[in-house]
Order: C-alpha cells, then sequence, then structure tokens
C-alpha cells in the first residue's frame, strides 16, 4: 500500500490538525460523558472505555477539572445534556462504505444533518448494516518506524497479543482484537514507545481506489462529516495516492 493514503491513515493526519484546532475537546468530553454513563462507573480503574477516553483527553493536555465535570455529568452528578449513541451507515462516490459513529442529544436533527451532507457530497445514507459487514472492529495502533526496530517492536506486539503488523510508508501498524487492544498499548508504553495513534476502530476488509473527481468528492464528504458536531468517528474504506492527496 506504499504511495497510497488509506482512509485510517487520512484520518489519523487529519486528527492531529483537529487537535490543534481544538474541536477534539468536545468530542472528548462527550466520549467521557457518555463512557461513564454507560459503564456505570466514574472509577478509570474500574472502567476501561472511561481510562481509555481520560487518557486520551489527557494527552492532549485537557484540564483536570474538565475530565472531573464530564465524569460527573456522566454519572448524574451534574446536570448536563444525555447523549445517545447512533452509528449510520451510507456510500460515497464509487460506492465507498462509510460509517458514521455520532453522539446526538436529538436525533432527528442528526440524521436530516447527515442525509443533506451525503446527498450535497456526492453520496447517500443508507440502511442501518447496509456496509457494517464490510469493516472489522479492531484495535489499531500506529508506530513511527523510528521508534524501535521492525524485529523488536513486532516481539512486544506478537507476544502481547496482537494479530498483525503492517507497514504502511512511514509508520507500523499493529491490528489487535478489541479484547487484545489494551495489553497490547500498554506492552508498546511499557517497551519504550509512545504509539501515534491507539483506538478501538472499525477496519475496512478491503479498499476502494480513488482518484480525480472521485477522491476530491470524496475527502470533500469525509471533511464535511467529520465536522459534524454531532459526529465522533468516521469510517471508510477508500485508498487515495499520495500524489494525488497533495
Amino acid at each position: 500500500m506504499s504511495g497510497h493514503s488509506k482512509w485510517h491513515t487520512i484520518k489519523h493526519k487529519k486528527g492531529a490538525l483537529d487537535a490543534k484546532r481544538g474541536k477534539i475537546f468536545t468530542k472528548m468530553i462527550k466520549e467521557i460523558t457518555v463512557a461513564a454513563r454507560t459503564g456505570n462507573s466514574g472509577d478509570v480503574d474500574a472502567n476501561a472505555r472511561l481510562r481509555k477516553a481520560v487518557n486520551d483527553a489527557k494527552a492532549q493536555n485537557m484540564p483536570n477539572d474538565t475530565i472531573d465535570r464530564a465524569i460527573k455529568r456522566g454519572m448524574g452528578e451534574l446536570e448536563g445534556v444525555n447523549y445517545d449513541e447512533i452509528t449510520y451507515e451510507g456510500y460515497g462516490p464509487n460506492g465507498v462504505a462509510v460509517m458514521v459513529e455520532t453522539m446526538t442529544d436529538n436525533r432527528n436533527r442528526t440524521v436530516a444533518e447527515l442525509r443533506h451532507l451525503f446527498s450535497k457530497n456526492g453520496g447517500n445514507l443508507g440502511e442501518s448494516g447496509s456496509v457494517a459487514w464490510m469493516f472489522d472492529k479492531k484495535g489499531y495502533i500506529v508506530v513511527d518506524k523510528a521508534a524501535k526496530p521492525e524485529e523488536e517492536l513486532f516481539d512486544v506486539a506478537i507476544e502481547a497479543g496482537a494479530d498483525d503488523m503492517q507497514d504502511d510508508g512511514d509508520v507500523w501498524e499493529i491490528l489487535t482484537t478489541a479484547e487484545n487492544f489494551e495489553s497490547v498499548t500498554e506492552a508498546i508504553k511499557k517497551a519504550g514507545i509512545q504509539p501515534q495513534a491507539a483506538e478501538i476502530s472499525m477496519i475496512p476488509q478491503n479498499y476502494i481506489h480513488l482518484e480525480g473527481p472521485d477522491a476530491k468528492q470524496m475527502m470533500k464528504l469525509y471533511d464535511a462529516i467529520d465536522d459534524n458536531e454531532d459526529v465522533q468517528k468516521v469510517y471508510a474504506n477508500f485508498d487515495i495516492d499520495e500524489s494525488e492527496m497533495e
């Protein structure tokens, strides 16, 4: 896949830009609130999803009092908005499969806005289950190649329970089951490596290569959906040549 930008490579790079813009704080606060509520615990040691959310927030230098307030809202100790988690599915240009994870306090608003964004940018919103079968839920960890020699990193990852390690240009992509994600991430950190990205993600089984107008339209659709305030994560099964991305 060298010379290509796969969806999650693009997402990873875009995520770094989002962090600089500060928009990522809003998404993180929602995730902390919902993680505390759905896990029925404000204790990071007893709630794995909350632990991941808090660690991600701290990595972006979110103030502790902001984190604490989000946890308290999730536990009902402070008044706040209740968010529903809803995943929407649809298609982009050339049949690209798109999954959109949202947290919303108004389902009607969210579905109307997403339907508009899809149709405006060459896609269409689909039925539940229309594209989910094209993705696998996996742990996804990105490590800079300069961080560790390949064999050493491979040994650390596989011994901790990783399924695979793939070459993606200047980084390694490590894939795990959702169950082994936390143990593999911790093993990598204990080996003195700070991952560039580490998350539970929906990984496409296959990719659709885009170029020209289709590539440009897909990136417009991706950006429009990702910028919506109710959207937490966007997954898609496209890749685009690096030269075209420039």
